[in-house]
């Protein structure tokens, strides 16, 4: 029996399941929808969805195909999500979304491996005010991508010949190159240089070629002639280019719990990737953010992949791969929002600080609430909150049960410790992103293990906390981070090209106080181009041991030797059992600290006053 027939009868025996438990079933077929028509499916799918109401669960199905959706019959919400953009960057927050679900429950999402083709701007899909919802075995992916891919051919200081990725459109009007999409046009421009042999991204430049003279060659085919001396291009890279607004996001969470996706392939996102804003319980198994491969495309997407803030109960992402981002593949934290006005012993006027995080309910009533001062992130106190209400874009009001210490003052910031998550990561491949791989910044258990982290272009590994620029909390209690291997990872960050970095923004360290606790790191392979493996700052029983770390040839280091660990203000720090190749010394570089708070079997220690 073949593979095509053992399926057809398991979607057999899944569909009488359904039937048996009395579960409604709705084929998008019902409504008139036909796969590879390429006619809008928006209107339709609106209709199915909106049919899916039983109590007792549903299973939207769409028959395998090709399925178009397009921006002018598509649901439109105002939303205020983390991360995006400023009021000045994009003052509309009406967004654009292509499968929208809101406040639906026991709902399936069965796509039987189609592709889902989006046009224009827009968000792909929305669940908001859900409950128990399952997306699987769908492909995502724009007509259009807003990232423009070009290839170097022929390289000179004076011309340089490019083929042009098919799906990037273009015009050359007066002698310069005009990239347009379905409905928009780049106006500024964030250019990364992909080099896809090595498998590395670069931050890039496209001042050269907004100066230089565009000649066609042919359909796909453009000339410059300008000035490029200075630039080091090369035949075969790739150079990306965007506009930076995020005027929309791949795809939103919002206030929605039990979310599962599995074996879903995002093969391009516009703007920040697939956001969870104050969601609980997300399940992330086989997700793929990668190009689909018959595009020639290297860029899935135009920022973060996924991001996470402000959400609860258990995140899980597994076997997932994340390659070709212009951004951070995996961040998750919270919000600090700074107190500004001290209106009764029990009532806080708090703002939103960051120029792109504002406008969403950051507080809830029984939340307990964290006081730190900002440029300490020293927390010094709690408190639960009676009510909380948003009275402008930017400020809330928050009253707690309690009265609030004497210690809070003006500038002092609220952080929201029911709204974190424990996060479990594993099984995962980060790749080709010119940032960081996965940032965390949680109290609750944290899990990274079995992973692959290759060529990461900033730390493979980021452990922040800051209530100063991006205002992304918190402190974290419990980390565990094993059998992963990290390869060639912090390029784009020399001299401090740190796989892991621990690195909270307390731009004022306070005596005995730790911002970071408990983290081990056991048991990981790193193969090291350079010297610098781990830094930590502020941070409390943090172990090292039974790593292998193993220098290759990928790139030449960086200057002189230089430690392979670097702490500064720690205590209780451990470097054992560890097996190093390829280094003819080794050494922790200390600062407000004693060699008393560093055990283990590194000798080599340089205490800095």
């Amino acid at each position: 029996m073949n593979i095509k027939s053992l399926v057809f009868i398991f979607s057999i025996i899944f569909y009488f399941f359904y039937d048996a438990l009395g579960q409604q079933i709705i084929s998008v077929s019902d409504y008139g929808i036909k796969p590879n028509t390429f006619i809008d499916a928006t209107p339709m799918v609106k209709m199915a969805i909106e049919a899916c109401k039983s109590e007792n669960g549903t299973l939207l199905v769409f028959p395998k195909g090709r399925y178009d959706f397009w921006p002018a019959a598509a649901e439109t919400r105002n939303y205020f999500i983390s991360n995006t953009s400023s009021e000045q960057e994009c003052p509309s927050k009406l967004k654009t979304i292509g499968l929208l679900f809101e406040k639906k429950k026991s709902l399936t999402i069965e796509g039987n491996g189609s592709l889902f083709v989006f046009h224009g701007k827009m968000i792909i899909f929305t669940f908001d005010g859900c409950q128990n919802i399952r997306l699987r075995n769908i492909e995502m992916d724009f007509e259009r991508p807003t990232m423009s891919e070009m290839t170097f051919r022929n390289v000179s200081d004076s011309e340089i010949v490019i083929t042009v990725n098919p799906d990037s459109k273009y015009a050359i009007i007066d002698g310069r190159i005009k990239w347009y999409g379905e409905g928009w046009s780049i106006e500024r421009f964030l250019a990364i240089l992909v080099k896809p042999d090595e498998g590395t991204e670069f931050s890039s430049s496209w001042t050269p070629f907004q100066k230089a003279k565009a000649f066609a060659i042919s359909p796909s085919t453009v000339s410059f002639k300008g000035d490029f001396k200075k630039y080091n291009f090369q035949p075969g890279e790739v150079l990306t280019v965007r506009d930076p607004y995020r005027d929309q996001v791949g795809a939103f969470i919002n206030r929605s719990e039990n979310i599962h996706l599995r074996n879903v392939s995002m093969h391009y996102m516009h703007g920040l990737g697939i956001v969870s804003q104050f969601s609980e319980n997300l399940v992330f198994d086989s997700v793929f953010v990668v190009p689909r491969p018959e595009s020639g495309r290297v860029i899935a997407a135009f920022a973060d992949c996924m991001h996470f803030s402000g959400c609860k109960g258990q995140i899980l992402i597994e076997n997932c791969r994340f390659s070709g981002s212009h951004d951070d593949p995996v961040n998750i934290h919270g919000t600090h929002l700074k107190v500004t006005e001290i209106i009764s012993p029990n009532t806080l006027k708090v703002r939103f600080m960051h120029p792109q995080t504002y406008g969403f309910e950051a507080f809830f009533k029984g939340d307990t609430v964290a006081f730190l001062h900002s440029s300490k992130l020293q927390i010094f106190g709690s408190g639960i909150v009676k009510s909380a209400k948003l009275i402008s874009e930017r400020e809330m009001l928050i009253e707690l049960a309690d009265r609030v210490t004497k210690e809070l003052v003006i500038s002092d910031c609220l952080e929201n410790t029911t709204w974190t998550p424990s996060v479990t990561i594993r099984n995962c491949r980060f790749e080709r992103t010119n940032t960081r791989g996965l940032l965390v910044t949680t109290r609750r258990k944290v899990l990274i293990e079995n992973n692959e982290f290759i060529n990461t272009g900033m730390h493979a590994i980021l452990i922040a906390d800051d209530a100063s620029s991006w205002y992304e909390s918190g402190p974290v209690q419990d980390v565990t981070i094993r059998n992963n291997i990290f390869e060639n990872c912090g390029y784009n960050s020399v001299p401090r090209n740190y796989v892991i970095a621990v690195a909270p923004e307390n731009h004022e360290l306070v005596p005995g106080y730790m911002v970071h606790k408990n983290i081990q790191i056991e048991n990981n392979i790193f193969k090291v181009y350079d010297y610098p493996v781990l830094t930590a700052r502020s941070t409390e029983n943090l172990v090292f041991s039974g790593n292998t770390i193993i220098r290759t040839n990928f790139m030449r280091p960086y200057g002189d030797t230089r430690p392979q660990f670097n702490f500064n203000g720690c205590r209780k720090i451990v470097v054992k059992n560890n097996r190093f190749e390829g280094f003819s010394e080794l050494e922790i570089r200390a600062e407000n600290m004693s060699k008393n708070d560093i055990s283990g079997d590194i000798k080599n220690i340089t205490v800095v006053k």
